[in-house]
């Protein structure tokens, strides 16, 4: 698996990066000031509870403060959930992010796939539940899912929940991009972490916050049992005093994430009517990015207009053909589609001249 991630910046160099999914207003002042002046501390450890960030979390989630769990990113903490909780045998979806079976593999997990079917959207429908058998040991699922950027019905989600817990599952809903969603209350599974105790959510301030360099996520679950596990296997001030007043400041900017919404919203039917104009196939988006298949080699020809996009095609479960586009700035969308027109049309005229000679 090459090029796993979007965001390879440094290799590409482009003018526009649509690879990665985040905050297209970019991070906020607030938290840039915040992560500036917290630099004069910087000769000290950083809080190795994140005492600060972990009451203003929990006050905003309405959660128990030893219900969370920091880390240097959701990545890490993923990876630190599975070295603690050493799962025998997991269930992924395909396609999905890869992180998940990255780091099921470092524990030797038996890995199998419930494959999702591009003719129903790449959903997850209710025969899903048939794949949730007994010999399972923990259960990833990303809501909204990466790459394709839809949720699963809310209903059948708690009904996965409940099976789960009767067959003594762990089940981790990855909610990172539920931020960006149109209703994220709505979709969340919070309410139900103190119901059951084999629910694992994990997030991050990654996205949504623009703090991708920061480097911080979370998780949170009420087995404390397995919160005590990954304390004892993860490594001691893994938050950095930075990312930590950044994130206690960006839990308050409540208007930048509903400017953030509405701003998406807005530049996803920009982008969308254009692609439904070139009768290029996409899935309808519900998140901050959008996943879709065309026959011309997008990704090649994009990064020669210095613009990168994410190719889909390494991801477990997808051929070529398949590309994700995070919904970016009206200026930089606008590029996006200039350049994609421009191929269009020397792709009309390559194919109108073959036709040409072919018929003489």
């Amino acid at each position: 698996m090459t090029n796993k991630h979007g965001g390879d910046i440094y290799k590409y160099q482009p003018r526009y990066d649509f690879s990665a999914n985040i905050n297209p207003l970019g991070v906020n002042e607030a938290i840039v000031t915040a992560a500036r002046e917290s630099l004069q501390d910087i000769a000290n450890y950083p809080d190795i509870r994140c005492g600060r960030l972990r009451s203003a979390l929990a006050l905003k989630l309405h959660v128990p403060e030893d219900y969370l769990y920091f880390g240097n990113g959701a990545a890490d903490a993923l990876f630190t959930l599975v070295l603690a909780g050493r799962p025998k045998k997991a269930l992924l979806v395909s396609p999905t992010f890869a992180e998940y079976e990255q780091a099921l593999q470092t524990v030797d997990c038996d890995i199998t796939y419930y494959e999702l079917d591009s003719s129903k959207d790449f959903s997850v429908t209710e025969n899903y539940l048939t794949a949730l058998t007994p010999d399972l040991n923990m259960v990833i699922l990303c809501n909204p899912n990466n790459p394709v950027g839809n949720t699963i019905p809310h209903e059948l989600l708690l009904r996965i929940l409940k099976r789960c817990y009767e067959l003594n599952i762990t089940l981790v809903v990855d909610e990172c991009f539920n931020d960006f969603l149109e209703k994220p209350n709505y979709h969340e599974l919070t309410l139900e972490l103190g119901d059951y105790n084999n629910l694992v959510i994990l997030r991050a301030f990654t996205k949504m916050y623009a703090m991708a360099g920061l480097r911080l996520g979370f998780l949170m679950t009420a087995d404390r049992e397995l919160l005590a596990k990954m304390n004892s296997v993860s490594q001691p001030w893994s938050v950095s005093i930075p990312a930590q007043a950044a994130g206690v400041v960006a839990l308050n900017q409540e208007e930048y994430v509903a400017k953030t919404r509405a701003y998406i919203k807005n530049e996803q039917e920009f982008l969308c009517e254009a692609l439904a104009e070139w009768k290029i196939q996409y899935f309808e988006p519900e998140a901050n990015y959008i996943f879709f298949y065309d026959q011309i080699d997008w990704y090649k020809e994009l990064l020669e207009e210095g613009i990168l996009i994410r190719d889909c095609s390494n991801y477990r479960g997808l051929t070529k053909g398949y590309y994700r586009i995070a919904i970016r700035t009206r200026l930089e969308n606008e590029a996006l589609i200039k350049a994609m027109r421009k191929i269009k049309y020397e792709h009309k005229q390559a194919s109108t001249k073959m036709e040409f000679e072919g018929s003489r």
